[in-house]
């Protein structure tokens, strides 16, 4: 895009809260496209839900603008004392390690939030991004790096999906579908089982029972890890006390695509097979409907996870990094 003179037009970066859905839906959609070429994801739900609130006029963020045209946009959500970097995005970008638009919006959210009086701690996920690609506005501002990683599993040929056609059923175990009353209990047992684990440094909502409670709200009624699928969400309770003791919750991220949002088991139950027992009772029912493949995110140094992910057929598709600042440890 070019002015009269033919140089090309001034980039500003400008409040978001001036902008309406009307403005920003062609680069939201062309964000959707982008996440279902890359990522095998659905992004229209998120991009409905993002326009209700640009229409609002309240999310905080920036737009990076070239004449009168927004080319790219940056937001985040507050929660008590923390911020949340929740997408960043611009047309042309994402694909490789130069991102100079991507890069101008996130030094102006950085500085912002940086500043902003009570928040201490600031998190980020850009999923879309390869590992390195917005590394250096992080960086310089004392962000720590958690490399993670998008792994995929082609439920048609995988070790899983042929394991899941007929899937174990536990013995000393009883294996419910989710229902509503495991709120509570799912939410302790996320805080037990991530009570200093590493990725208890990359989201601090399993720190506490609020928090993992929170998590829980977010992944159940918002469409930011797909759809939640009730269905086939599973959980594994002691016959004797009924104790919640391990735990899938899957989402639809497309109509024939399914994500783990949550895989967790007990501490002291772990290495027992208890993690492919679930997966296999989740892929049966993912193939009974029709689904080829199911997706998630695991932190690259958690070997153990990853291990169990690569045995049953899941390929790394893509390495990203969560990044965190936390006020008082970066001094």
């Amino acid at each position: 895009m070019t002015s009269p003179s033919g140089e090309a037009p001034q980039l500003e970066i400008l409040d978001l809260r001036h902008f309406s859905a009307s403005q920003m839906r062609p680069l939201l959609r062309d964000e959707a496209k982008r996440w279902q070429q890359r990522l095998h994801w659905d992004y229209t739900h998120s991009t409905d839900l993002l326009l209700d609130y640009l229409d609002s006029r309240v999310l905080p963020g920036f737009v990076a603008v070239a004449g009168s045209r927004p080319i790219g946009y940056a937001f985040c959500v507050y929660e008590a004392s923390k911020a949340v970097i929740g997408d960043v995005y611009a047309f042309t970008e994402a694909e490789t390690t130069t991102n100079p638009i991507c890069d101008r919006m996130l030094r102006h959210l950085i500085e912002m939030l940086q500043a902003t009086p009570g928040i201490e701690r600031v998190e980020s996920q850009l999923l879309m991004f390869p590992a390195g690609a917005l590394a250096e506005p992080f960086l310089s501002k004392g962000f720590r790096p958690y490399p993670r990683l998008f792994m995929l599993c082609d439920l048609r040929t995988s070790p899983l999906g042929e394991q899941a056609r007929t899937p174990p059923r536990p013995r000393t175990f009883l294996l419910q579908p989710w229902k509503p009353d495991f709120y509570e209990a799912a939410a302790a047992l996320i805080h037990r089982c991530y009570a200093g684990h590493m990725d208890s440094s990359i989201n601090d909502q399993y720190r506490t029972i609020h928090g993992a409670q929170r998590f829980l709200h977010n992944i159940i009624r918002f469409p930011g890890c797909g759809v939640f699928d009730a269905e086939n969400s599973w959980v594994l309770r002691d016959p004797s006390t009924l104790k919640l003791e391990a735990m899938i919750l899957c989402s639809r991220v497309q109509k024939d695509v399914g994500h783990i949002t949550q895989l967790c088991v007990s501490p002291d139950l772990r290495s027992q097979g208890l993690g492919s027992l679930l997966l296999q009772q989740c892929t049966s029912e993912l193939l009974r409907r029709g689904y080829h493949a199911l997706s998630l995110t695991v932190t690259e140094s958690n070997t153990g996870a990853r291990n169990l992910y690569e045995r049953l057929g899941f390929q790394s598709l893509h390495r990203f990094e969560a990044m965190v600042w936390d006020k008082y440890a970066s001094g």
